[in-house]
């Protein structure tokens, strides 16, 4: 009752706990209740037993903005949001780099795509080389998917239709990662 309205103090605290719990086999599961588990031998064991997604992302050194927008929906383990959060963070970004307006494939291939002119808004390496125009292109389809395949359904579907579990959320916060890195060093070639 008491972390009802802030669950991800709960998320925070039972983490702590669970890694220290771990070295006599018990952890606090997310009911509160004190439960049989994992024995751990050892201080690794023992934060692998107890390791949240928010330890894993800190672990992988997931960009800042990736967390700026979804660290709420991560502590309070809504999955489904922060993979919402996560791909809009991309597309805000976008916008605020370049200035163009728009949203989606669109702003994707305003922002980044080569075009007729073959110079985007946004550049992420010199565009000299095949590879690297390569490169930019399968930069700007992978901002694409990831839009159509955890922006637009969750923006349309029904939380309560779509699962998401802990390995696909990281799997998709790491590659909203990657994206923003890449986006680090982008630079406008005009």
């Amino acid at each position: 009752m008491r972390y009802r309205d802030r669950p991800e103090l709960f998320t925070l605290r039972q983490d702590r706990l669970n890694e220290r719990l771990a070295f006599v086999g018990l952890h606090v599961n997310d009911k509160g209740q004190v439960a049989r588990g994992a024995r751990a031998q050892t201080l690794d064991e023992s934060t692998r037993i107890a390791t949240s997604i928010r330890d894993e992302l800190q672990r992988r050194k997931t960009h800042s903005e990736v967390l700026r927008y979804c660290s709420v929906e991560v502590l309070k383990r809504a999955h489904f949001h922060a993979c919402l959060e996560a791909t809009k963070s991309i597309f805000d970004r976008l916008r605020t780099m370049t200035g163009v307006s728009g949203d989606g494939a669109t702003l994707v291939d305003a922002a980044l795509s080569l075009g007729k002119s073959g110079t985007p808004a946004l550049a992420i390496n010199s565009l000299q080389t095949q590879t690297e125009r390569d490169e930019q292109t399968g930069l700007a389809n992978l901002v694409k998917g990831l839009g159509g395949l955890y922006r637009n359904p969750t923006a349309h579907d029904p939380r309560l239709s779509r699962s998401i579990s802990d390995d696909e959320l990281l799997d998709v916060l790491t590659m909203v990662s990657m994206v923003h890195r890449r986006l680090d060093g982008a630079r406008s070639p005009g």
